[in-house]
């Protein structure tokens, strides 16, 4: 296993680099559309690929990674739902621990079963601390994970939960309002985590145009991750892109 993925992140934060991933669920993938979404993705120099679910009801791992991997060098990251979904046609896996809730399982269960799964393999493990924020509305992340996320206006929650996950020695912060949140993350409470730790800071879930990722960038985000939105507009890819890239240029 190799940390080219984790330093590569680490270096964008430390230069101020915005970066940008196109989450994808498996399950709702159709071939075709992978295949637009990937070409529109190398177009507009996406940065990541995440893969992953909350639950998979289907044997599509494989079918999603191998034509990414076979079409564009864009680095796939796998962000998975239970230790199932390991694959090692990635590049990466986030190691996720779920310190926004107290389930054991998701803070060191699955963790033990996929372990040695991962030890044979050539797949980076990053470990991530996860942090589930309410959206607005019950999604697939809070069910399956049997937690309660974090109400969105309690920063200093966040705040805490975020320090607590730096100083157990995690390598980077994964704040997810989930898919198909009626509500993003407020730039308030990624700019007060972004204020207190030194991790990189990955923000996603109902983030549905260029400006919401742009402001996200501008509180402290180091990647935005689009799923939903992009999956119903693909042609998203390109503005989301240039927004969440242009900030480079003005910092």
């Amino acid at each position: 296993m190799t940390n080219s993925l984790y330093t590569s992140l680490l270096n964008d934060h430390q230069k101020h680099q915005k970066k940008f991933a196109v989450l994808l669920d498996p399950d709702k993938i159709a071939p075709g559309h992978l295949e637009i979404l990937t070409r529109k993705a190398i177009d507009a120099s996406v940065d990541y690929f995440f893969v992953g679910g909350s639950l998979l009801v289907k044997d599509s791992m494989d079918d999603c990674l191998a034509p990414i991997k076979a079409n564009c060098d864009i680095p796939v990251i796998l962000f998975p739902g239970n230790a199932y979904q390991v694959n090692a046609k990635a590049d990466g896996i986030f190691f996720l621990s779920l310190i926004s809730g107290r389930n054991p399982e998701l803070l060191i269960g699955q963790h033990v079963i996929a372990a040695p799964l991962l030890k044979e393999s050539d797949i980076e493990v990053i470990p991530t601390g996860y942090m589930l924020i309410n959206g607005g509305a019950p999604t697939a992340a809070s069910y399956m994970s049997s937690t309660t996320p974090i109400p969105h206006d309690k920063n200093d929650i966040a705040v805490c939960t975020a320090m607590a996950g730096e100083m157990l020695g995690l390598k980077l912060i994964y704040m997810d309002a989930g898919s198909g949140a009626r509500n993003p993350i407020s730039e308030s409470m990624i700019a007060a985590i972004r204020e207190k730790i030194d991790l990189p800071i990955v923000v996603g879930g109902g983030i549905c145009d260029a400006e919401k990722a742009y402001l996200n960038c501008k509180a402290g985000a180091d990647v935005i991750v689009v799923g939903n939105a992009i999956e119903k507009e693909p042609d998203l890819i390109t503005e989301i892109a240039e927004a969440i890239h242009s900030f480079e240029t003005v910092s």
